[in-house]
């Protein structure tokens, strides 16, 4: 197996931890944060968890699906993060739409989005940089 895919397969296992992190009591404070920091519905976990299934199936399936994942998935990641900066509601998880822009604080947005930021953002590079190296 090449670091493609293997790549793949850690987005895969980080998705499902960070679903599974979100049902176990010790990482909710008492307003049911995860972490003291995100709050996630059902939308956030169906995300979550396509989103780590997805990468897993392509991984399992071929260098090429992997490739085309990491393609789609860094720059809609990304961009979710971008608007979630911005508006304080992402688009993947149906934010801006359920609940329209919100009135928070920069620092809020910053490091609720920063982890879209960082995952797609790497993604992408992973999808558009390694894998045309390698």
């Amino acid at each position: 197996m090449d670091g493609l895919r293997r790549f793949g397969w850690a987005y895969f296992a980080l998705f499902v931890a960070v679903v599974v992190s979100g049902f176990v009591p010790a990482f909710n404070d008492a307003e049911g944060r995860q972490f003291g920091l995100f709050t996630l519905d059902l939308y956030d976990h169906a995300l979550h968890l396509f989103s780590g299934l997805w990468a897993g199936i392509a991984a399992l399936v071929s260098r090429g699906a992997t490739r085309s994942y990491f393609r789609l998935f860094g720059p809609l990641y990304f961009l979710d993060g971008v608007l979630g900066l911005a508006t304080g509601s992402g688009y993947l998880d149906l934010g801006i739409f359920l609940y329209g822009p919100l009135d928070l604080p920069l620092e809020t947005r910053f490091f609720a989005n920063l982890p879209h930021l960082v995952i797609g953002g790497f993604a992408a590079w992973v999808g558009y940089i390694y894998a045309r190296e390698r």
